[in-house]
């Protein structure tokens, strides 16, 4: 084939460019739903279990403070309740939809109140982990979620104009369509192609369980958040045949199925084998060396976001109410996770997400009273 043959023609170009032209008129004069709006208050902060599905976008600020965390956390809880009202200047005139704040302190601020609360502890060096100093750890975590891409940056910048916080570092990522799970329930493809998030503490029992702390009475109504920014071997994963992917997850890769059968909202059979004896769910699967049971610890409720900047990979967050589930689930994949090779986590903290609060209980007035 000549070059004339492989260049399409001017007309072809336009033509097309037309076409494309018209497709974008015709989904802009598409009526949009507007996303409901979150209530900010209550037992619990929102952007947790509160919208019961995660909004497309994120956006997480990792900060350090220098100055009384109480006047600090007041503050904030005031700017967030404007800014999800929509009444506040700082939006740019953009509309709140669904706009969600969750707020959390690290281990150093956890340990000036007391170092025996839950958060007080930081998390160990891991593997397959390159972290420059500066992102690793951390006072002060935001997460912001949205369905509108404009609204998380833009309450951020007014949330962190204060003095006394300096940014660490911030990860903007999305989500995919969400398919059906269960009863309520759905959960979007990561990166790799295959449906994530679909297990953990989804009942109000398992979350009162594995998800909320109790106590003791200044942390109550909080959780403990694990942040994790990992890059993925894209172009080496998607380069092996798709049994060997779902191999990798222990999940089928069009419907999420665990390799044991049932269907999708169905926890993996581990036991299940083939005739010839061999494990259905492989020994190094993803679904194997992460399930609760293999593990010993609780659920965790898992948030996967999609990023392609700085480099494609995932903004993971897990929300449970003990630090260890998640660094004992870690130290089970360690050992023969297949899923760990294709990662590398460029960025990593823990944080204690305050309790929910009020225009009568300020944000972080359980521990530090303003």
């Amino acid at each position: 084939m000549n070059s004339a043959e492989r260049r399409p023609s001017r007309r072809a170009f336009l033509g097309a460019a037309a076409g494309l032209a018209a497709g974008c008129h015709a989904a802009s004069d598409t009526p949009e739903r507007k996303p409901a709006p979150v209530p900010p208050t209550g037992i619990h902060q929102a952007g947790i279990i509160l919208p019961q599905q995660p909004q497309s976008q994120l956006l997480v600020v990792v900060a350090d403070v220098s100055v009384a965390p109480g006047l600090l956390l007041a503050e904030l809880g005031r700017r967030i309740r404007t800014l999800t009202a929509g009444t506040d200047d700082r939006l740019l005139g953009l509309p709140a939809g669904d706009l969600t704040v969750t707020v959390g302190i690290g281990p150093r601020l956890v340990q000036s109140r007391d170092p025996q609360l839950p958060g007080a502890k930081d998390l160990p060096p891991a593997a397959h982990e390159t972290i420059a100093p500066s992102d690793r750890g951390g006072d002060l975590l935001l997460q912001l979620c949205a369905s509108d891409p404009l609204v998380p940056p833009v309450a951020a910048a007014a949330l962190l104009a204060q003095p006394g916080v300096r940014e660490r570092w911030r990860q903007s990522a999305g989500r995919g369509p969400h398919l059906p799970v269960a009863d309520g329930l759905t959960a979007p493809r990561n990166l790799l192609g295959f449906v994530d998030g679909i297990i953990g503490p989804h009942t109000p029992a398992e979350q009162q369980r594995d998800l909320w702390l109790t106590g003791p009475a200044p942390v109550a109504g909080g959780t403990i958040a694990v942040v994790r920014r990992m890059t993925l071997d894209v172009t080496r994963f998607a380069a092996l045949p798709v049994a060997a992917q779902e191999a990798v997850f222990g999940r089928r890769r069009d419907t999420g199925i665990p390799l044991s059968g049932g269907v999708i909202a169905d926890g993996p059979d581990l036991g299940a084998k083939t005739p010839d004896g061999r494990y259905l769910v492989p020994a190094g699967a993803h679904i194997r060396r992460a399930h609760a049971n293999v593990v010993g610890a609780g659920l965790m409720l898992r948030r996967s976001y999609s990023m392609d900047t700085p480099a494609p990979g995932l903004l993971f967050m897990s929300f449970q109410n003990d630090l260890h589930t998640f660094t004992a689930t870690l130290a089970s994949m360690e050992t023969a996770d297949a899923l760990l090779p294709f990662t590398t986590t460029t960025a990593s903290g823990t944080f204690l997400i305050l309790p929910g609060f009020d225009e009568q209980r300020p944000l972080g007035s359980t521990l530090f009273p303003a």
